[in-house]
């Protein structure tokens, strides 16, 4: 996932970017270079007053204090008016340079501070953070309201994008204004006075519940675990596991129990091996009733504040419903092409999930367990269902998939065989977390490219799920490098023990990778297009490509090294790995298309429509389009979605799978042309990789592949049709 700078107010406010020198789209990405304007007295010995003198302006963050945020944001937004001021007031006729170049050369210490407390409000928070998040949340939607309604600024955009054939720009100056009077109009800059002062009403109020739609769904994670009261029902988690939990519990007051954390997906990793049934279903009960069981952490009203205020607000600027007003800036374009592709996979989803199910069910009753199997019951039968039809169990992998060799030698291997990446892990530089490992990289030529974090471990303070984002972007006009962070949610084993992993950790770690490769490779000159501010329906897209690599024979060889002999993974257990991945398609679909739908469904209704009761809604949402298979529940469910509810993938979800199709269709290109070689590496990152958000996202993928996404690679790959 590439986060969305919440700084920004593309969350906030629900648009695309605001004209201060920052990437943002769908990227956390921005630059920290040298501001025009003095920093006032009030931020003397503030860290932000002043670029980071550190390599690629990478934050001090042994320097940053809670305190220094506040007032930085402050005189950000003052110096960012003034500048904004200065050239919508300025008397000269507008020009490309006095204009646009000057928006994107504005915002510059509003960036460096944006950009470092979106980012560390995510990775490492805690409760100043937090109040700062809900203080700043309606401020800097208010003050993109000042920005991209302010009718003298848009006039002059309006008034050069009127003559845009006639000025002479090259493709990505000419791109970079048609970005601009586009996103001034989505924003509102057409409307009238009346209008404008509702808008930033509704700007304002959505940037509070969304913040605090967040903050509920991250404490509720922390506040509610499971708690037991004996080892036995912890049975099947390991030892150390098991010993985890207690320290779990007494860290909570409750010594001589157990606690079982919760992650924010709707499966939760303990259910694959809890022997317990009844444990199992009060971890999957528990799991799905975050934010619709009353208390403080109820998240049904805040919900339905948002779907009314969204749809107002996507009414108010034209449109039939906020997904219209979402998808048309997105390659999707309309809610039809979404429903499309999403009834196209529902259908044939579910009946393999139906047939997958009959599975399960057949080795529990072999087993006598008496029981249906269920939503809290199909991790577990799965891997049984797996060992005894392709003799493979998950544990036999993680031995094999220690945290280091699957970074360095495997992600980090795989980089430099198809693009001639490498790293230098260095250690003079500060971070926010003790766990945080910083690598320089260096591109094929020896010159050093960018700077990479890589933040790992799961921790309280810690957003739930993976996500990349970066803390400075790449720009020929800003002068600037990338700085670009990884972050997963891998549980941290006691002191002494490795980290191994588990499949879909590794498969994470390679998928967020794919994220930093699309922000390292930014080569454009205009902040507005570096990295990964691509649609969000694209975003997806490189970083699906990159999971290929995981099981790679070459790359597979050097990194799958059992952690204590360093003996290669046998072929034979590779071969049952690839084996064992055809099995559970349809609950993998099943649960992604309905979290998709429901996403749909919430944002395709208009005001009128906005229904009272979130649960009864969603259950008659997911009957509609036939995804109502219990024992497959949504990957998220409507009360702990922050994704959608959050504001960065509000009608957005399905990108996941629409980029899939993009990746299973350059999958496909990898393998004509001879796979893991630096001739197809320098190909992708030339024609895509590199190209940031300067074309049409789907031609950048014609000039790759040569011809439109193909569908069937994907309904091959997730078995929905036979190949």
């Amino acid at each position: 996932m590439s986060r969305p700078n919440l700084l920004i107010l593309a969350a906030a406010a629900g648009f695309a970017l605001t004209p201060v020198a920052f990437a943002a789209q769908t990227t956390a990405a921005a630059a920290s270079v040298q501001s025009a304007a003095s920093p006032a007295a009030n931020l003397a010995n503030n860290p932000f007053a002043q670029p980071s003198p550190l390599p690629f302006h990478y934050p001090q963050f042994d320097l940053i204090k809670d305190e220094h945020f506040a007032p930085a944001y402050a005189e950000g937004m003052a110096q960012n008016l003034k500048e904004i001021d200065a050239i919508a007031n300025n008397k000269k006729p507008a020009t490309f340079d006095n204009t646009i170049v000057a928006m994107e050369r504005s915002g510059q210490l509003l960036a460096r501070v944006s950009t470092t407390f979106s980012n560390l409000q995510g990775a490492n928070t805690n409760d100043k953070l937090d109040e700062i998040d809900r203080d700043m949340s309606p401020k800097l939607a208010a003050h993109s309201d000042a920005i991209y309604l302010n009718g003298k600024l848009y006039a002059r955009v309006k008034s050069l994008y009127d003559k845009r054939d006639k000025l002479g720009l090259d493709a990505e100056a000419k791109h970079l204004l048609e970005r601009y009077h586009m996103d001034f109009v989505r924003a509102g800059a057409q409307l009238s006075a009346a209008d404008k002062e509702k808008l930033k009403a509704y700007n304002s109020e959505l940037a509070t519940l969304q913040t605090s739609f967040s903050q509920s769904v991250l404490k509720e994670i922390n506040a509610s675990a499971m708690i037991v009261d004996t080892r036995e029902e912890l049975a099947g988690m390991s030892d150390a596991a098991i010993d985890a939990a207690a320290a779990a519990a007494k860290a909570r007051g409750m010594e001589g129990k157990f606690a079982v954390a919760l992650i924010n997906t709707t499966g939760q990793p303990p259910l694959a091996v809890l022997t317990n049934p009844a444990t199992r279903k009060r971890l999957m009960d528990l799991s799905q009733a975050r934010g619709s069981h009353g208390g403080a952490f109820d998240s049904r009203d805040i919900v339905l504040k948002i779907a009314k205020l969204r749809a107002e607000k996507a009414a108010l600027l034209g449109y039939p419903n906020y997904a219209a007003y979402s998808l048309a800036d997105q390659t999707a374009k309309s809610t039809d092409a979404v429903n499309k592709l999403l009834a196209e996979l529902a259908k044939p989803a579910v009946a393999n999930a139906r047939k997958e199910q009959a599975d399960l069910q057949a080795v529990a009753d072999a087993e006598k367990a008496g029981i249906q199997v269920g939503a809290a019951d199909w991790a577990f039968y799965t891997d049984k269902v797996r060992a005894q039809r392709y003799s493979f169990d998950g544990a036999q992998l993680k031995p094999y998939f220690e945290l280091n060799n699957v970074l360095e030698k495997g992600v980090f291997f795989a980089a430099n065989k198809l693009y001639g990446l490498s790293f230098k892990e260095r250690k003079d530089l500060p971070v926010y977390h003790p766990d945080v490992k910083v690598y320089d990289v260096f591109d094929k030529d020896g010159k050093q490219l960018a700077v990479f974090l890589a933040d790992m471990y799961a921790r309280p303070t810690k957003q739930g799920g993976a996500w990349m984002n970066e803390y400075v972007s790449q720009s020929k006009l800003l002068g600037t490098q990338p700085v670009v962070a990884n972050h997963l949610n891998i549980p941290k084993p006691p002191a002494g023990e490795p980290t191994l992993l588990t499949v879909d950790e590794v498969k994470t770690a390679f998928h967020e990778f794919g994220h930093a490769l699309h922000g390292m490779f930014s080569n454009v000159k205009y902040p507005r297009f570096s990295g990964t501010s691509v649609p969000r329906d694209f975003v997806e897209y490189p970083s699906q490509v990159n999971e290929m690599w995981m099981t790679n024979p070459e790359v597979l060889a050097n990194y799958a090294r059992h952690y204590k002999t360093g003996e290669a993974m046998p072929a034979a257990l590779l071969e049952k790995v690839a084996a064992a991945k055809k099995f559970n398609q349809g609950f993998a679909t099943t649960e992604n298309v309905a979290s998709s739908l429901l996403d749909q469904r919430w944002h395709q209704l208009p005001v009128s429509q906005i229904p009272t009761d979130v649960l009864a809604f969603e259950a008659a949402a997911l009957k509609d389009v036939g995804v109502d298979y219990a024992p497959v529940p949504p990957r998220y469910r409507t009360t702990y979605f922050s994704h959608t509810f959050s504001g960065g993938y509000a009608a957005g979800y399905y990108s996941y799978l629409w980029s899939e199709k993009l990746d299973a269709d350059t999958v496909e290109w990898f393998k004509e042309n001879g796979g893991l070689q630096r001739k197809n590496g320098d190909w992708f990152r030339d024609k895509l990789l590199s190209r940031g958000g300067t074309d049409d996202a789907l031609q950048l993928f014609r000039n790759f592949r040569g011809r439109d996404a193909q569908i069937e690679p994907l309904l091959i790959r997730r078995g929905l049709l036979a190949k």
